[in-house]
């Protein structure tokens, strides 16, 4: 019965920041190394055919395109690993300075196709279909289909791998946009072959000289050049099934008070699908035992909790049941938010019972039998799950063992669990392996791991704040719970955090491990991909990439994050205290299971770090497993 929140994984991957004295360019081409992985160099395309072009394409185009796949309008694992911890402003420069890029195209390759198959393609894309209605592509795309500022692309200058891979995208549902989504109305009324024959065609035309985007969209008949827009009145995918209605009404200041407490407990990571209205419910919580799916905690009376009452909330919180009398599955945190406290519950409900109500049924969890009976849940909470008494909260003065333990479930990933799920409360908050996320979360209580007793106050609360500080910065799971809540929190609620977490008792430092022996392949393979970044001797950049000598992160017993890391890179979280966060650059195109076991082993083994050989199969498992979709 695992309680594991894949969106409130609280993970310190902690990196030192260490300065060298080489001088070093800030800059966006800089900070966007992570994107040029794909892309290519300033974003020119991948070689493969299959990463666009990003320079020169319209700014509006490219920065909805980022929220998409941040959002799961578009679908791409990758892609939406590196986006997920980035803020709108930030997609936004990031989607200026790629606009802004004025490079030439290279010639188009010949076509790989017959004569009459080109004709259709360009009769479609030039003329459309007047007897289907169908308009033609240079109808919202321009008369010379290079794309029209500021929101639609060109469709010149791409590979036809891409171009098909796109337009069926659309056709199958896989692409969306908002309503009205006219690119997958187009594509669903265009045969297979057609799509062929237009990618076959497009990709084959040279790019005019002027490449730029027109500044107006092409006059007459058919619909206006808005696909693939967002709407900032409308973030889910199509028409909103949101009511313009408000939940009951309360007083400001109590409102004002559940939604702080909402951030705190990073509610509605858990409780929104990609793509769907927020609070809607309907994410699936991935589980040793099954798929486990959170509800809809919007005010909607059919599937939401309109019908709820406080008491009803207080004991879904407080005791882990339904408003029905169901035991809940402890996905849902309540082993640890038994501890909030009943003002605190009512204030959060407040804010809920204020959202606009969302119909949205229950998606049916899935879990193998016998972990989906009540009978089982029944016999899980009587070894492992007991109500808080008394008042169910903590006494004035404890602050922050109270945001940790209670509303932040820190120890829901910070604490290793046995074979039925549950937390071992003799290791709390002792670093634990996360079951399908494939992250370790560091003991909080080692000073090898993530403990922070050795940190002043104002480090620990300006990575929670910000998610950098001059002794580490945030990666992975913990980047989003910085991101969505942390960072949200008052100074004196970081602060009360900081003291607790620096007062936690510390582990003695455990017998020392057998040191893995780097390789000359992996030095090699260090100097052609990381050194640029990192330093010849892992001393990195101050402020920009971590240092790796010395890193408590690096030499870790289990190399999880590390591998995850060099597969699939990520961002530090863009918050208010650090907006343009550098990138690493994902290698899982690049480097095979042999290189990146290599790689990691060197430098686990150099500039005086000691931590065990990383395999080839240890990698090999965590491509399998944690592999983006």
């Amino acid at each position: 019965m695992n309680r594991l929140l894949p969106r409130l994984l609280f993970q310190l991957t902690l990196w030192p920041l260490l300065v060298v004295a080489a001088p070093f360019e800030d800059s966006m081409a800089q900070r966007l190394l992570a994107c040029s992985a794909c892309h290519g160099d300033q974003g020119r395309a991948g070689p493969d055919g299959f990463y666009p072009r990003l320079a020169g394409k319209p700014e509006g185009y490219l920065y909805h395109q980022l929220q998409h796949f941040r959002d799961g309008r578009r679908h791409y694992g990758l892609m939406t690993r590196l986006v997920e911890p980035l803020s709108d402003a930030y997609l936004a420069q990031i989607a200026r300075h790629y606009a802004q890029l004025e490079l030439p195209y290279p010639p188009p390759k010949p076509a790989a196709a017959d004569a009459a198959t080109l004709a259709r393609g360009r009769t479609l894309a030039l003329q459309g279909d007047s007897g289907r209605q169908l308009p033609a592509c240079v109808r919202c795309h321009g008369q010379r289909l290079t794309g029209v500022a500021p929101d639609v692309p060109g469709l010149l200058g791409l590979p036809r791998d891409y171009l098909n891979a796109q337009l069926g995208g659309w056709k199958s549902g896989q692409r969306k946009a908002h309503a009205p989504d006219c690119m997958a109305e187009v594509t669903r009324a265009l045969s297979t072959a057609e799509l062929n024959a237009l990618a076959h065609w497009l990709s084959s035309q040279p790019v005019p000289a002027d490449s730029k985007p027109a500044l107006t969209p092409p006059s007459g008949p058919g619909p206006a050049p808005d696909c693939g827009r967002a709407s900032a009145t409308n973030p889910g995918t199509g028409a909103s099934s949101a009511s313009a209605t408000p939940g009951t009404p309360a007083a400001p200041e109590l409102l004002q008070r559940g939604a702080y407490l909402a951030r705190a407990g990073n509610c509605q990571a858990c409780h929104s699908e990609r793509g769907a209205p927020p609070w809607s419910g309907g994410r699936g919580i991935q589980t040793p035992f099954g798929t486990v799916y959170s509800g809809n905690l919007t005010p909607d009376p059919a599937t939401g909790l309109g019908a709820w009452s406080n008491e009803d909330f207080w004991q879904a919180l407080h005791h882990g049941r339904s408003r029905d009398g169901r035991l809940l599955y402890p996905a849902f945190p309540y082993t640890s938010y038994t501890r909030v406290t009943r003002a605190d519950a009512d204030a959060l409900f407040a804010y809920l019972r204020s959202l606009p109500p969302v119909t949205r049924a229950a998606t049916p969890h899935a879990l193998r039998w016998p972990y989906g009976t009540q009978a089982a849940l029944a016999a899980w909470r009587a070894l492992y799950f007991e109500p808080a008494g008394g008042a169910a909260g903590l006494a004035e003065g404890e602050r922050g063992a109270y945001l940790v333990q209670a509303l932040g479930h820190c120890s829901a990933c910070h604490t290793a669990r046995n074979a039925l799920g549950a937390s071992d409360r003799s290791l709390d908050l002792g670093g634990g392996a996360i079951p399908m996320q494939n992250w370790y979360a560091p003991a909080l209580t080692s000073p090898l791991e993530a403990g922070v007793a050795h940190w002043s106050p104002a480090e620990v609360a300006t990575l929670l704040k910000t998610g950098v500080a001059p002794r580490g910065s945030v990666t992975g799971p913990m980047a989003e719970v910085v991101l969505h809540s942390t960072q949200y929190l008052s100074d004196a609620d970081l602060g009360a955090m900081a003291a607790f977490l620096r007062a936690l008792p510390q582990q003695p430092a455990a017998a020392a491990t057998v040191a893995g022996v780097g390789s000359a392949r992996g030095a090699k393979l260090y100097d052609q991909y990381c050194a640029d970044c990192h330093g010849a001797q892992g001393r990195g950049v101050a402020a920009a990439y971590p240092a790796l000598a010395g890193n408590r992160a690096v030499s870790l017993a289990n190399p999880s994050n590390l591998v995850q890391m060099v597969l699939y890179g990520g961002f530090a979280p863009a918050t208010t205290g650090n907006p343009r966060p550098y990138g690493m650059p994902p290698f899982a195109l690049r480097l095979s299971d042999a290189d990146v076991a290599a790689v990691l082993t060197h430098t686990r083994s150099a500039w005086g770090n000691r931590a065990p050989t990383v395999s080839e199969l240890d990698v090999s498992r965590m491509r399998a497993a944690s592999s983006p979709h």
